[in-house]
């Protein structure tokens, strides 16, 4: 049985992303190969990868592994299509993004999760971890890797 949001954060004690110990982010960009992109995923075991500009490395969205597969699974996309055509672009005009940094407290990234944090629009899959200045990023974070983190913890 899983257990509650609300006993996780019983857990966090003052816990914060960087107690995760995300993984790198791994980045594609939007002109490699899919079959490239997927490989890359597998290999470290990645549900998304983040997507940055050939130019600016600015972030430019995210190829959700799973979603992913089902596009190639229908044939919306092949192996030798670009990541531009199945990766999923963030919006950038008129829409606030979350920040979330290696300083961020866990409950705060548990809201994120759940949709409740201001500027997000409904629950998340994961969180792209950058600086403060959101300049690099720096980590992907799941609500998977937060349910592990949980796990470990002694009560």
């Amino acid at each position: 049985m899983a257990q509650s949001t609300s006993t996780w954060a019983l857990k966090y004690r003052g816990a914060t992303v960087e107690d995760l110990d995300p993984p790198p982010a791994l980045s594609t960009k939007p002109t490699e190969l899919i079959s490239y992109a997927l490989m890359n995923a597998y290999e470290r075991d990645y549900s998304h990868l983040t997507v940055v500009s050939e130019d600016t490395r600015a972030l430019l969205g995210y190829l959700n592994i799973p979603r992913l597969k089902q596009m190639l699974k229908e044939g919306a996309v092949g192996e030798t299509d670009h990541v531009e055509k199945a990766m999923q672009r963030f919006q950038r005009s008129g829409k606030v993004y979350k920040v979330i940094t290696m300083d961020t407290p866990l409950e705060e990234l548990e809201s994120f999760f759940t949709g409740g944090t201001s500027g997000s629009s409904g629950p998340q899959e994961f969180a792209v971890v950058t600086d403060g200045n959101r300049r690099f990023v720096l980590g992907v974070a799941t609500k998977g890797d937060l349910e592990q983190f949980v796990k470990r913890r002694p009560a």
